[in-house]
């Protein structure tokens, strides 16, 4: 089962695997139905978790369900238990880069967030959009969401001056990478261009850099106030395993 779902990532371009899902998805919930892990973003539970992973694969980490991966999980629980993005009386005005299709149709039905998406590429992009290049006023959205983008950015400071400019000030943004935290410094290579040599240095062959522990100060130095937060730290390690998240993993969570 590896080999195959690792061919397909790194066969079929994104845009037509989301599509793809759609309609594998119920077919799989259905097959590995079972109650040894549980999906918090739709409460079902589920014998095995499927693998993942451009490079070296992960097992127990895709949702048949929702198909969300760990750091999917991860982020619902912490909007759900820490922020009013679910229960706020004044509707929020949300921007989701690449929307993830686990929050989609969630986030969309909610009647307390006024909901824009955006991408170059997505089937789900409300607006067509270059992150280094956004066509939206500034100081406008409440909350803005980024999460595995910046990392495929050849210029990540003109993107993250643009997630700056068009938060309003106090306003929330959560801008989750692939992040090596043993690595002091971020490492990049403009000249490394392959797409197997990039999925051997980057993990992933439209990667252009790995983040390490300095990039929560890259996001300081643009203006944000930035929390690090462990918030499977702050969860049961039972409950780690069965939500089957990723311990450690680090929130990056930004203030205007």
């Amino acid at each position: 089962m590896k080999k195959i779902f690792k061919f397909i990532l790194n066969t079929i371009p994104r845009p037509i695997l989301i599509r793809l899902s759609i309609v594998v998805r119920p077919i799989l919930a259905f097959l590995l139905r079972g109650n040894r892990f549980t999906d918090p973003i739709d409460g079902k539970s589920f014998s095995m978790f499927l693998p993942y992973g451009y490079g070296t694969q992960r097992n127990n980490v895709l949702s048949p369900s929702t198909l969300s991966l760990e750091r999917h999980r991860l982020l619902w629980l912490y909007l759900q238990n820490e922020t009013n993005f679910f229960t706020s009386e004044t509707k929020l005005k949300v921007l989701h880069f690449a929307p993830e299709q686990e929050f989609y149709k969630r986030f969309k039905k909610q009647s307390n967030i006024e909901y824009t998406t955006t991408d170059l590429l997505s089937p789900l992009a409300d607006v067509k959009a270059d992150i280094c290049n956004l066509p939206f006023e500034d100081n406008h959205y409440d909350i803005v969401l980024c999460n595995h983008v910046l990392e495929h950015i050849p210029d990540d400071t003109k993107a993250m001056q643009e997630l700056y400019r068009v938060l309003k000030p106090s306003g929330m943004g959560i801008f989750q990478i692939p992040q090596d935290l043993s690595r002091a410094v971020t490492f990049s290579d403009d000249s490394i261009t392959d797409q197997k040599e990039r999925s051997k240095i980057f993990g992933q062959y439209d990667h252009v850099r790995v983040y390490g522990r300095d990039y929560f100060d890259k996001l300081r130095s643009i203006g944000f106030k930035v929390e690090e937060v462990d918030y499977t730290n702050t969860i049961s390690p039972e409950l780690v395993e069965k939500y089957c998240l990723a311990k450690g993993e680090i929130i990056p969570v930004c203030y205007k």
